[in-house]
């Protein structure tokens, strides 16, 4: 049995299904499983609120916090623990001192969720909101300078995913950084598809802020997830969510200030057994090949399942030129109509491949992870060409 074949049996959800939406949701351990429900029962058994418990709390934030830190290449004391990639980059949005006449400035590409906090923020607080054509870039042309053509005098900030969801094309986002810190522009990542897929050194990307989830790429529980802040920036973002983790208190318990790390973002009670399966998780990772190893694997399949749609006549890739520089991996069908997207993704799915339909551009997204087979690959691209001839 192979390496990858053996580290597969410690996820459950693959041993049913060929998994190709790693960019929705990734498959927990089994290890991570047993450790959320060890953790609920031995809170249970101490009592869910005492010294004993609390003591348990800071030691198992403590240990994921240093966790995530250590797949970012950050220090912990950066790291805000979030529920997910929109709580963080709500964080990093809100917490700017807008003024009118600001301008916020996204590409075409970046999620809904996103799209949503920008235009609230432009109704309260008269901010300008435009896009930049990043979608038109997969394959020819330069991002970083369509993005600095775009900026204004009164761009405060840009808001950029790392990974474009849709189209799997990944950003340089270190020339980006840079380009923001010379206009004096704060720069916000959406990091939903690039954590756990990615090696990152945010330290040397430079980026301000940089939100993310652990239920992805890294295969953690629904429900953790993170914001790295910059600490050269942390002082000009003031906490959007408040409670008593966020503050540091006197002796009669009043609170005094903020407390000095990302942990002034932070609110209240969470589901601490959550982190604790989220750590289990990032270990699961480590233990089969480092960042690097991980990432170069993903391209391996990535490139393959590329080149395998390729060969279909009646398939078209979106990235036309190169092979991918991430898991995603988004086509069309030749000459497809508007509902044979979702016929297509329905129809792998009753025989269990689970891939996904993204709306702009209408095409379908197949995300192969490091432990993805070549075998499951090519029952994939021939479940598209069956499909295919049934539809003639």
């Amino acid at each position: 049995m192979t390496k990858i074949k053996r580290h597969r049996e410690q996820f459950p959800a693959l041993a049913n299904k060929s998994y190709f939406n790693y960019g929705g949701q990734g498959p927990m351990p089994q290890r991570a499983l047993d450790a959320i429900n060890e953790a609920q029962i031995y809170i249970q058994k101490i009592g869910p609120f005492g010294s004993e418990v609390n003591t348990w709390i800071r030691q198992q934030t403590k240990i994921t916090r240093a966790a995530i830190a250590t797949q970012l290449d950050v220090s912990p004391d950066t790291i805000t623990i979030t529920e997910d990639v929109t709580v963080g980059c709500n964080i990093a949005m809100w917490g700017v001192s807008w003024k009118n006449g600001d301008h916020i400035l996204l590409s075409d590409c970046e999620h809904p969720g996103i799209v949503a906090i920008a235009q609230e923020i432009s109704r309260r607080f008269d901010v300008e909101v435009s896009t930049c054509p990043l979608m038109s870039t997969l394959n020819e042309g330069d991002s970083v300078a369509v993005i600095a053509q775009h900026l204004r005098p009164s761009t405060r900030m840009v808001v950029l995913s790392h990974i474009l969801w849709n189209t799997g094309q990944v950003l340089p986002l270190k020339k980006i950084s840079q380009l923001c810190r010379d206009n004096s522009v704060f720069l916000m990542i959406d990091a939903a598809q690039s954590v756990g897929l990615l090696p990152l050194n945010l330290q040397e990307l430079g980026v301000d802020f940089y939100a993310f989830t652990g239920h992805k790429w890294l295969c953690g529980p629904g429900g953790v997830g993170g914001l790295y802040v910059r600490p050269e920036v942390r002082d000009l973002l003031q906490p959007t969510f408040i409670g008593w983790r966020s503050v540091v208190t006197n002796g009669q318990n009043i609170p005094i200030g903020w407390h000095p790390s990302g942990i002034r973002y932070e609110v209240a009670t969470s589901n601490y057994p959550l982190y604790v399966g989220l750590s289990e998780a990032i270990a699961v990772q480590e233990e089969w090949g480092t960042k690097e190893e991980r990432y170069q694997q993903i391209l391996s399949n990535s490139e393959y399942l590329w080149n395998s749609l390729r060969q279909l006549p009646s398939v078209k890739c979106l990235l036309a030129n190169q092979p991918p520089q991430s898991g995603l991996v988004s086509f069309q069908l030749v000459n497809q109509k508007p509902e044979d997207t979702d016929n297509l993704v329905n129809s792998l799915e009753s025989q269990g491949f689970l891939t996904r339909t993204i709306l702009d551009p209408n095409c379908v997204r197949a995300c192969v992870h490091y432990f993805t087979l070549k075998e499951e690959i090519d029952q994939l691209v021939e479940a598209i060409q069956r499909y295919q001839h049934s539809t003639k």
